[in-house]
């Protein structure tokens, strides 16, 4: 059985607990958060609000020259309505004279460049601001590898990397996200007219319920084929779990010691206890 529903009230609990929990241990007090206009930033913002109070989430505004409107007035809404602080940085004069070094450069490279930009704004802010980066990729993107290393991907932690997409909407529904951000597609708005589903091929619903089996339940591909999904369509997603692994895991380190980090040295960052 495909069952995607969560309780809400304990996801909340629970996320706005590890928020907490995750910045107060290392010192801070505070949270910076690059908000896009799009649900999963959103959701972020509200939990990071909820979690360390509002005057301590500095929410960013960080726009292109190509970046829709609409982005700028969504992520507004949510400024208003969770009352957190923040600041808007045109991102365009650090973009642009990378871009015109290559005027054949394809679209998923100039996104690249955008986000790792977005990525150095966040990083510098949170210097700024004295709070720590907070993600705001969903466990169906981390998954797919449906983002830019060490640009959206970048944070210091993740409160809804263990959300499928469909759940985020669940839960973002329950803290009364704004509707216009609900509403419209997923996009990164990297470039005009750009949509998540059209890029992937398939749209979150689909893909949510196969990763589910895939992942939570570890169906098989061939029990995945059983349950009625497609062949080509299990296979390709796998395809895509597999090849993007490196995205989900830190850069591997050669091993010539017989105390190596991220193998033999695994401490808590709290250190001993």
């Amino acid at each position: 059985m495909i069952d995607l529903v969560i309780n809400t009230d304990v996801a909340w609990m629970i996320l706005t607990g590890f928020i907490k929990s995750e910045v107060t241990r290392v010192g801070y007090s505070r949270a910076v958060i690059n908000l896009s206009g799009g649900l999963d930033s959103a959701l972020s913002c509200a939990l990071a609000a909820e979690a360390l109070g509002p005057e301590n989430v500095l929410a960013l505004r960080l726009p292109y020259r190509t970046s829709s409107p609409d982005s700028l007035e969504h992520a507004q809404l949510m400024i208003d309505q969770f009352r957190v602080q923040s600041k808007t940085i045109e991102i365009t004069e650090m973009v642009d004279p990378l871009i015109a070094q290559d005027p054949e450069m394809s679209k998923t490279r100039k996104g690249n460049i955008m986000a790792r930009s977005r990525m150095i704004v966040l990083y510098d802010q949170s210097e700024v601001f004295k709070g720590l980066p907070i993600g705001t990729s969903n466990k169906t993107e981390i998954l797919l590898g449906y983002s830019t290393l060490w640009g959206d991907m970048a944070s210091a932690l993740n409160p809804i990397g263990d959300l499928y997409k469909t759940q985020v909407r669940q839960l973002s529904r329950a803290l009364d996200i704004p509707a216009p951000i609900m509403d419209k597609p997923p996009s990164a708005d990297l470039w005009i007219g750009q949509t998540d589903e059209s890029e992937l091929g398939f749209t979150y619903e689909q893909v949510d319920k196969l990763l589910f089996l895939l992942v939570d339940q570890r169906y098989s591909v061939q029990e995945c084929i059983d349950e009625g999904f497609d062949k080509a369509f299990v296979n390709a997603v796998m395809t895509r779990v597999r090849r993007f692994q490196f995205k989900r895991m830190m850069p591997p380190i050669a091993k010539v010691s017989n105390r190596t980090v991220g193998y033999d040295f695994l401490y808590l960052r709290d250190w001993g206890t």
